[in-house]
């Protein structure tokens, strides 16, 4: 161990330490290609699932292609804007919000084309300029309604004039530290005409900046416009349509936490910005201005809706990159971020991420630096994969989850690195060593076992441990006649058995079982082992009554699936055809428990973790029993006396299995506590108890009486049992015709396995 340890401690890690150092302050740098690599990932994890469209009364009134060649160029006439917002208004819209801004005036204003034709008759020239202005025209539209003017930053080299227009004055709340410091900065922007400006309802920016690779992925919620906090376009019209109260900006000492519109938290990032979750692009969104204005709209379509009005037209230009890899019209991002907003679905980076970013990338590497001497290259890299792995997954995780962007680009990279650096050390050192354990693993399927043989090496040994087991055996009920119904198509029947295995499979793991083996339609499972379960005997009862459940529910979608294939079909077909391809899949399940030998059986090469004992045997046993009986579920006489009064269990008689002398007492597992309280089923239990009373007194009157009387109980219950009744008549009539004897235990000798 003292030279184990003085190894670590040497120059090369020394050298590791500094260089993850290093690595840590670059981060906190985030020089270019950190955060390009960053990016590149968080566009996959939008690309590989992005957001599912929800109809939500959100609307876009786009001034597309269509529009501009049925109504003229752009831009058209105010005019023709105002009869847009009062049309979208009566048909309903809550708020419209323009993606277009109205810096100049209208050159289309009948007072701006007398003066730019000075040519025009004196008359017509005075007549047309004692006409309405296009834009005071658009203003008292704009007072009918609840409009939001957009804004945009100055972009020229004239920018940050020296004289700058006042800014409207907008209500808000701060709580927390001043926030201007951290929000993007704009000192100078371009408004609408003063008149617009005054009969909107609000005002909003539309300004979003790329990242260096052109791509848009943050839109800023709020900003810091000509040294003054503003709401971006999407959240003001959000606020305006929710009744325009004042808007609040929380912040903390790292910055932005969020906004809150009409009481509700929306966080962004410590700048105020968000990443907006997309869908691709969607028409559903869409509405043609052209067919607003010319009256082919169907009508209420904007009812109740928060519009935006701007363009996909391809000449505007108005196209953005997105992280799906596509462009999107700008009017498009404002519209799914207002979707985000309204249903809670923005993508998450919270302030913290980078804090747990770092921590991880430190652990991850520190952990690789110290271990690194106590393992083998090879088992060096494997484990650092896994946790890479795991650390990769859990980021995706809690993107699919919960939309939550953490980074995993940068940790896997630095601890990546560091094994290289590290690995050159000992590559060769504990190779052979590390290779057996790393093969042993590879024996086992259960996930508890790997885990506990991860944190116990030592483990890792031929032998066992006596311990107290519960066991169950299951098995299909005529197999033989569905792998014939198979034969030409063997691919089904694999797909039929994997798909009925892995509902078995999930039965036994939810229950914390441990499943031994598959042995073909067979499935053995033990609970107790390898990790302690003190309540193993309600684990595995539980699990089978699970395993019946659900394999009925498999059956019924099984016919119902069929039943969907095969609609056009008269029902004489329909019924003739499913028959021809559905087949019924029943189990037949026997639980035993009992002190076993539970370990790693086999060779020096070749071992399973397994039980053997007696209790297996008669487990098996049991099983098979179970087509006989007509009960699903068969319980050896140690399960059951475990758990009377808490489960439906029916007496099913004294049997002594092959292969065993001592007889046992067999039980059927009909159902949980909610049977075991029905009135009904105890009267069933005692009507059976009587019966095997006379059984066993050889009252063959009596047993023919309560045999029927028991068959009519059941039924109450809905569970015949036809099999287990007429067993018992079976047997009433060999027993009258040849009498067991005064010396008869009752015990009934199986010769069937």
């Amino acid at each position: 161990m003292k030279r184990s340890f003085s190894k670590w401690v040497g120059w090369v890690r020394i050298i590791a330490f500094v260089c993850v150092a290093f690595g840590i302050v670059v981060r906190i740098g985030d020089p270019l290609l950190v955060s390009a690599i960053r990016n590149a990932v968080f566009d996959f994890y939008h690309q590989t699932k992005p957001r599912e469209y929800t109809p939500l009364p959100v609307a876009i009134l786009d001034v597309d292609d269509r529009s501009i060649e049925a109504l003229g160029q752009w831009p058209w006439p105010r005019t023709r804007i105002a009869e847009m917002v009062d049309k979208a208004t009566q048909d309903g819209a809550v708020a419209i919000a323009f993606d277009i801004i109205f810096a100049e005036p209208d050159r289309l204003s009948p007072a701006q084309i007398a003066a730019d034709n000075p040519e025009l008759p004196p008359d017509l020239a005075a007549q047309m300029l004692k006409l309405p202005d296009n834009d005071a025209i658009l203003a008292e539209a704009f007072t009918r309604a609840r409009v939001i003017v957009g804004q945009t930053s100055v972009r020229s080299s004239a920018g940050n004039r020296a004289e700058k227009r006042d800014l409207t004055d907008v209500q808000f709340a701060l709580i927390g530290p001043d926030p201007k410091p951290f929000l993007l900065r704009f000192p100078d922007i371009l408004q609408n005409l003063p008149e617009l400006e005054a009969a909107a309802a609000g005002r909003g920016l539309f300004n979003a900046r790329p990242d260096a690779d052109g791509v848009f992925r943050r839109v800023p919620l709020v900003m810091n416009v000509q040294e003054e906090v503003r709401l971006g376009l999407t959240p003001e019209l959000l606020r305006i349509a929710t009744g325009g109260q004042p808007f609040a900006v929380r912040t903390n000492a790292a910055g932005v936490e969020g906004i809150i519109l009409a009481q509700q938290l929306v966080p962004t990032a410590r700048d105020g910005t968000v990443w907006p979750y997309l869908t691709p692009h969607l028409r559903a969104r869409y509405v043609s201005a052209g067919d607003l204005l010319e009256g082919t709209m169907p009508r209420g379509r904007l009812a109740g809706h928060l519009v935006l009005v701007g363009t996909s037209a391809i000449g505007l230009e108005d196209f953005r990159a997105t992280p799906l890899g596509t462009s999107m019209a700008g009017v498009e991002i404002h519209a799914q971020v207002l979707e985000n907003m309204m249903a809670k679905t923005l993508l998450i980076r919270p302030n913290y991420t980078i804090t747990v970013e770092l921590a991880v990338t430190l652990l991850l590497c520190t952990l690789v630096i110290i271990f690194a001497p106590f393992f083998g290259a090879s088992a060096l890299i494997i484990s650092s994969a896994f946790l890479l792995t795991a650390y990769i997954a859990i980021s995706y995780y809690l993107f699919y989850e919960h939309r939550i962007l953490l980074d995993p680009s940068f940790p896997t990279f630095s601890t990546a690195l560091t094994i290289i650096l590290i690995s050159t050390v000992n590559y060769l050192r504990e190779e052979k060593q590390k290779r057996v354990i790393r093969d042993a693993f590879g024996q086992y399927v259960s996930p508890d076992l790997v885990n506990q043989l991860t944190e116990n090496q030592e483990q890792l040994s031929l032998g066992g441990e006596s311990r107290e087991l519960t066991l169950l055996f299951s098995d299909v009920r005529g197999f033989t006649a569905i792998a014939e119904a198979f034969r030409d198509d063997p691919e089904g029947l694999t797909r039929l058995m994997n798909q009925f295995l892995n509902i078995l499979s999930k039965a036994i793991l939810d229950q914390n079982g441990t499943i031994d083996k598959f042995m073909g339609d067979a499935v053995m499972a033990f609970w107790n082992a390898p990790l302690d379960n003190p309540d193993h005997v309600r684990s595995a009862c539980r699990a089978a009554l699970r395993m019946i459940r659900d394999v009925k529910d498999f059956n019924m979608d099984r016919m119902q699936t069929s039943a969907n294939s095969h609609n056009g079909q008269s029902d004489k077909e329909k019924a003739e055809r499913m028959v021809q391809t559905i087949h019924r899949l029943n189990v037949g399940i026997g639980i035993n428990t009992g002190q076993c030998v539970v370990g790693n059986m086999g060779s020096d090469t070749r071992f399973d973790y397994t039980a053997l004992g007696d209790p297996v045997n008669v487990a098996s046993r049991l099983e098979g029993q179970s087509r006989y009986y007509g009960a699903p579920i068969i319980l050896g006489q140690t399960t059951a006396y475990e758990v009377i009064g808490e489960f439906a269990l029916l007496e099913l008689d004294m049997i002594r299995v092959v292969g065993k002398a001592v007889p046992e007492n067999i039980f059927a597992l009909l159902g949980d506590e909610t049977l075991f309280e029905d009135p009904a089923f105890k009267t069933a239990v005692e009507t059976n108890s009587k019966m095997l009373a006379a059984y066993r007194a050889q009252d063959w009157d009596a047993l023919e009486t309560l045999i029927d009387a028991l068959r009519n109980d059941l039924n109450m219950i809905n569970f015949p049992l036809d099999e287990y009744i007429q067993m018992y008549r079976t047997r009433l009539t060999e027993l009258r015709a040849t009498p067991p004897g005064p010396d008869w235990d009752g015990v009934y000798v199986s010769s069937q396995k």
